[in-house]
């Protein structure tokens, strides 16, 4: 089953959605992630699995409304099924007692944050959560993050909710009062580019969890390929996590914006489709 059974709009534009899928909540892991469709025609698109229930069998998914799709998942409602839900997919997160560990999310990042978070403070660490966005409306999860962090850093762009400032800055500050064994980054590629600039000036491992086009999700289709160290890597089945320090953003970011006309045009058409 597949069954919408819970619906919370967390803001404007970002939905958490508890989904029936027995098979996935019993197997999945921190970090893996799932693939979607809505309706026969639709597009696959990849979410992180925020959270599971295998008592219940469903699985969370945190959808942000940007596109198309996302569009569509946005507006389903509970009792609705999608129609295809394929997973999980991807390594899981290597999660060991290091130390102290800064999590650090952005946006809609930080609700794939939460489940590599809890995992790590789960196996002993201190957990630092460092959670960034534009705004305060658009800080999502703070109250489930604040459940087991030791610490909790809010930064928003315009100063009105915790500190004014990027999640750099937060993650800086810690790094400046303390030793830092790793640094986890999710959220949209350009933020985890400079988080990776900033770690590396510091010599702090740091994990980046890539958000790249997706198709099929096995390693077939190349769409996600990504270069790591100077090799091509397939985010769908060789991450979705990778060492900051050696993935290329840059190219990343070039491949992720290869669409962005014909997403714009779809879009558009979507809207229009709906008065």
């Amino acid at each position: 089953m597949t069954k919408i059974i819970r619906k919370e709009i967390l803001s404007e534009n970002v939905a958490k959605f508890i989904i029936e899928s027995e098979t996935i909540a019993e197997n999945r892991k921190a970090g893996q992630f799932v693939i979607i469709k809505i309706g026969e025609k639709g597009e696959r698109i990849p979410l992180t699995i925020a959270d599971a229930d295998k008592s219940k069998g469903t699985i969370t998914l945190v959808v942000q409304k940007v596109g198309t799709s996302s569009h569509k998942l946005f507006n389903m409602k509970v009792g609705e099924s999608l129609t295809d839900l394929v997973g999980p997919l991807g390594r899981a997160t290597e999660v060991e007692k290091v130390g102290t560990v800064v999590a650090a999310g952005g946006g809609v990042g930080i609700a794939p944050m939460y489940p590599i978070a809890r995992a790590f403070k789960e196996a002993g660490n201190k957990l630092i959560a460092v959670l960034a966005a534009r705004s305060k409306d658009l800080i999502i999860l703070e109250e489930e993050f604040r459940d087991f962090a030791d610490e909790m850093i809010l930064m928003t762009d315009d100063g009105s909710y915790g500190k004014k400032g990027l999640v750099t800055e937060g993650i800086e500050a810690v790094i400046k009062r303390e030793k830092v064994d790793i640094v986890v980054t999710i959220g949209p590629a350009v933020m985890m580019k400079f988080v990776a600039l900033l770690t590396q000036k510091y010599n702090i491992h740091t994990l980046a969890s890539l958000n790249t086009i997706m198709v099929d999700g096995t390693g077939m289709c190349g769409a996600c390929r990504v270069s790591v160290g100077g090799k091509t890597r397939f985010v769908c089945v060789d991450g979705p996590e990778f060492d900051a320090h050696k993935v290329d953003f840059d190219g990343m970011l070039k491949r992720m914006n290869a669409y962005k006309r014909e997403e714009e045009i779809s879009y558009q058409r979507y809207l229009e489709s709906l008065t």
